[in-house]
């Protein structure tokens, strides 16, 4: 079992990721719609209190690049999935730079999702443990 903050400003999406991850992994999750409330909640977290971090990319006030930033700036080295439904190579190529784990694609699935969440989780453990 982890820990997963969720930050996604549709709500219906972000109901069906909070289900699936709760549903498929068991998973303790903290879903945020506003990003200002989710980054200020990040800031307080540790790689032992947070496995996990999901957050869409286009959003009012942070978009998920700037969590990211954040993140990393605090030195919260924890697996960060990053969900667009535009992956342009600046993008792409900002998010590597920072860190980012990987990328989900809009429109989702769930399935999918839940997946890469339990990959990067079980292969941050594993690096942890090394």
């Amino acid at each position: 079992m982890f820990s997963v903050a969720v930050i996604e400003d549709d709500v219906i999406t972000l109901d069906l990721i909070t289900d699936a991850l709760e549903t498929r992994l068991s998973a303790t999750v903290y879903p945020f719609s506003r990003s200002k409330i989710a980054r200020e909640f990040l800031l307080q977290q540790t790689p032992d209190t947070l496995q996990l971090i999901i957050s869409d990319q286009v959003m009012k006030e942070f978009d998920g690049l700037s969590l990211l930033k954040a993140c990393r700036s605090a030195n919260l080295s924890v697996p960060f999935l990053l969900i667009t439904g535009d992956p342009n190579k600046e993008l792409v190529m900002e998010a590597r730079k920072l860190g980012v784990s990987g990328f989900l694609a809009k429109p989702l699935e769930m399935d999918a999702l839940a997946a890469k969440a339990k990959s990067v989780v079980q292969a941050k453990t594993k690096s942890r443990v090394s």
